[in-house]
This record gives C-alpha cells, structure tokens and sequence, in this order.
C-alpha cells in the first residue's frame, strides 16, 4: 500500500491582475507580457452598426436630414453626428474594431471625439 498526502481543505491561487474602468465598465487588466483573448467592445460594434444603418436610411432617402432621423430615433442631432462620422473610419480600423483585436484606448468616447478623414493619418 501506498501513503497518501492528505488534500488540504482550501488552496490558494495568486493571479496578478487590476481592475480598470473603461467606458464606465471595470476591466480585469492582466500584467504586460500576458495572453489575453481578444475580446470585442460590444458598445463601439453597435455604434459603429448604427452608424451604417442611419447612413443608409438617409442615403435611401428615407429621411431628408440628420435632424429629422435624429427625432425618429429619439436620440440628440449632435449626438447622431457623431456617430455617422464613424462611417467614414479607415475599413482596417473598422475590421479590427470588429475582431476585437484593438487596444484598451479605442473606445466609443474616443473615437466619437473628432478624427481625420484621410485614413492613413487615422492610425495615429
């Protein structure tokens, strides 16, 4: 017969990690050098979703102004402008929004802040 250990009753797992707020949200931030999956910004693919929805209904004509669609969608014109401007980001940054392969600092506030429309500078 073999001598068992015996199984302790609570073990002990150290994880280093931080908590972070980003958008009003807590993140589990992870130490340089760690694998992290990547993980996509539910609220940056709806408004970027959004964005091309109003850019076609206005397109189509079913609505004349960003005005008269802003009071339809009971949201703010200032607001909507805003949004619609993410229809003009570079196709790659939108592809990686998608994947969720970009970093912690693309977030909806920021990128509703103003950027340039060529796309090369966008990456900047």
């Amino acid at each position: 017969m073999t001598s068992r250990t015996p199984i302790p009753d609570t073990v002990t797992l150290h994880i280093p990690f931080r908590l972070v707020k980003r958008g009003g949200r807590k993140k589990m931030q992870l130490p340089e050098g760690a694998s992290q999956q990547p993980r996509s910004d539910n609220t940056l693919i709806k408004a970027l979703a959004r964005a091309f929805r109003w850019k076609r209904m206005l397109e189509s004509g079913a609505f004349t102004t960003i005005a008269e669609l802003a009071e339809c969608e009971g949201i703010a014109p200032s607001y909507m402008t805003r949004v619609l401007r993410l229809t003009l980001l570079d196709p790659d940054i939108v592809e990686v929004i998608l994947e969720g392969t970009q970093g912690p600092e693309l977030t909806l506030a920021r990128m509703l802040e103003p950027f340039p429309v060529v796309w090369k500078d966008q990456w900047k």
